[in-house]
């Protein structure tokens, strides 16, 4: 199969499309092939050398897909051939490749109303602001929601479920993304560049981080008491957490295919919507890399891969 994987740490040159052997389904696993797969920061970030020992080169990066099982493994009951699945991937096997093994129990179906290459930017991106916004943030209805990020892969998601829920949403975003965000659902979109969230929003339930820095520590001044911070960059300060009687944590998202299903029923009941910024062939995977890297993407980068 081809497969694009790096030898070395570095920039975008260091990603190769080359053949690579196609795996075999274990227990529990199905093989897929693969239509589309998403670019997403953590590809990036293992890229440049980090949370991967150099021991464990050659890596094919790529931590979501879309496409069609072509076989399955022994105890596969929930899948068989044909059919059309997407999943987030655990960091020991990747998506930028024509086939991948994936674990059964981290795969749903592929939601009907989307082709391959939307369905493909769904799984890691979605499950991170799923898992921030509830499993961590707890948000429910009737909440205020500041998020900040709102315009990119796991922000336009993050606005959506917490819209959904029936929370109250707050939204930074650069100026020209300000009409989109507002049309997630958000019911403030805030231009950070030209106005202080401090001055737009204040006793805050849930500040929702996907910016870190300043932008986090400025957040405290609009978090109610027992308020929380979720961010997926940085472990918010302790300290400020205990003057305020709030919480702060820190994560990084899990495969989980229940949850994808779910997301899935909301994406085909038109609940949540899905924006594809750019798309890449597979062969052009380091421009794909540098365009999210270095460039300002609404919504997901993907790949096209069959």
């Amino acid at each position: 199969m081809q497969s694009v994987r790096i030898h070395a740490f570095g920039g975008p040159q260091v990603l190769t499309l080359e053949t690579a052997p196609t795996p075999e389904p274990q227990p529990e696993e199905i093989l897929v092939r693969i239509h589309a797969a998403s670019i997403n920061p953590v590809d990036y970030k293992i890229r440049n050398g980090g949370y991967v020992e150099k021991d464990r080169l050659p890596l094919t990066l790529g931590r979501d897909f879309s496409g069609v099982v072509e076989r399955c493994g022994p105890n596969v009951e929930a899948f068989k051939p044909g059919d059309a699945v997407y999943a987030m991937l655990t960091p020991d096997r990747g998506g930028y490749a024509e086939f991948v093994a994936a674990k059964a129990q981290d795969c749903a179906a592929k939601p009907e109303r989307l082709d391959h290459l939307h369905a493909a930017a769904v799984p890691l991106a979605a499950l991170t602001a799923w898992q921030g916004i509830f499993d961590h943030g707890g948000v429910s209805a009737g909440q205020r929601t500041l998020i900040h990020g709102a315009a990119g892969g796991v922000g336009h998601f993050a606005v959506q479920f917490a819209k959904a829920r029936g929370a109250t949403v707050f939204a930074t975003c650069s100026g020209r993304d300000i009409d989109f965000v507002q049309s997630l659902g958000a019911d403030e979109a805030i231009d950070y560049k030209n106005q202080r969230f401090e001055d737009a929003v204040r006793d805050v339930d849930l500040v929702y981080d996907l910016v870190a820095g300043e932008t986090q520590e400025r957040s405290w001044s609009v978090l109610k008491e027992g308020g929380t911070i979720v961010s997926t960059l940085q472990q918010p300060s302790k300290e400020k957490a205990a003057e305020r009687k709030a919480r702060g944590t820190h994560y990084m998202a899990k495969p989980d295919g229940a949850q994808l299903a779910e997301i899935g029923r909301l994406i085909d009941e038109g609940t949540v919507r899905v924006e594809v910024g750019k798309v890449f062939p597979l062969r052009q995977a380091a421009d794909a890399e540098r365009a999210l890297e270095e460039g300002h993407v609404r919504g997901k980068v993907v790949l096209k891969v069959a």
